[in-house]
């Protein structure tokens, strides 16, 4: 097994294992699984930050306003490890509700890089934007009623 393989065996898991928490409300995966140490950075479908100090609190507040989070699968376009670096392009695909609303699909083109940290790859990057008119349209209402600080990448 190459080390892409192996890295990628590890990582989409956890990553479609933490979105649905998040959706369901549970923060605590996303978290465990970024980085603590700065440089991190987010330039996200919704709020962009850099420091853990403004990331972690954009978190929570997106765990509060989705609800009933069913699934997400990751159509990965691409992905590479070098040396203590990784990183995963991909398709994220999520179901979920958003302020009580009913279940949608939510559909992101992401790029996620990772640094290993004492033997774990840990997030230190993530840019996520609508992948189709739907999830743009999605993410606009959202945005609507949101409360998140930062710009809306549209």
């Amino acid at each position: 097994m190459d080390d892409a393989t192996a890295f990628l065996g590890h990582v989409i898991p956890r990553l479609r294992e933490e979105v649905v928490a998040l959706e369901n409300c549970d923060a605590r995966p996303r978290k465990g699984l970024w980085s603590h140490h700065d440089p991190v950075t987010l330039f996200g479908a919704e709020a962009s930050a850099s420091s853990w100090e403004q990331v972690e609190p954009i978190f929570d507040r997106l765990a509060e306003s989705f609800s009933q989070g069913q699934s997400c699968t990751y159509d990965v376009l691409g992905a590479g490890v070098s040396g203590d670096l990784g990183y995963v392009v991909a398709i994220e695909r999520s179901v979920a509700g958003t302020h009580g609303s009913p279940p949608q699909t939510f559909t992101l083109r992401v790029t996620t890089i990772f640094s290993r940290e004492q033997g774990d790859w840990k997030v230190i990057h993530r840019h996520g934007g609508p992948y189709d008119i739907t999830s743009r349209e999605a993410l606009k209402r959202r945005a609507n009623r949101s409360w998140i600080p930062g710009p809306i990448l549209f």
